[in-house]
């Protein structure tokens, strides 16, 4: 069992319960963390035998392109989406960071964990 970790996937996406969130946008991040056996990749340096981090990228953009009220309906769906498409994934976590929040106070971001 081994662990992959892509973070840092910096986006703009419309996600929002305020109408100017979905109009306008904002800065997201997406970081994902995902548990699998890549123990032929480390002898046989081959791909196939581990996650292709453009999988992950494109799995992540693709859902990060659908805008939601919730970033935990979001990470919901990257999660499902990455399980479902890269089988070898036995479990995952998906982390969405929204920045500059409209919370009514001073904020640098929210974040939510999904875990599956």
């Amino acid at each position: 069992m081994g662990v992959v970790e892509v973070n840092g996937i910096r986006m703009h996406a419309h996600h929002g319960c305020m109408p100017e969130e979905t109009a306008i946008g904002g800065p997201f991040q997406v970081d994902v963390r995902l548990e699998c056996d890549f123990s032929e990749a480390v002898k046989n340096d081959d791909l196939t035998k581990t996650v292709d981090y453009v999988d992950v990228h494109r799995i992540i953009r693709r859902e990060m392109a659908i805008p939601s009220k919730l970033i935990e309906h979001v990470g919901g769906r990257i999660l499902i989406g990455l399980k479902s498409e890269i089988p070898m994934i036995q479990h995952c976590t998906v982390r969405v960071i929204k920045f500059n929040p409209p919370i009514g106070g001073q904020s640098d971001f929210v974040a939510i964990e999904v875990k599956g």
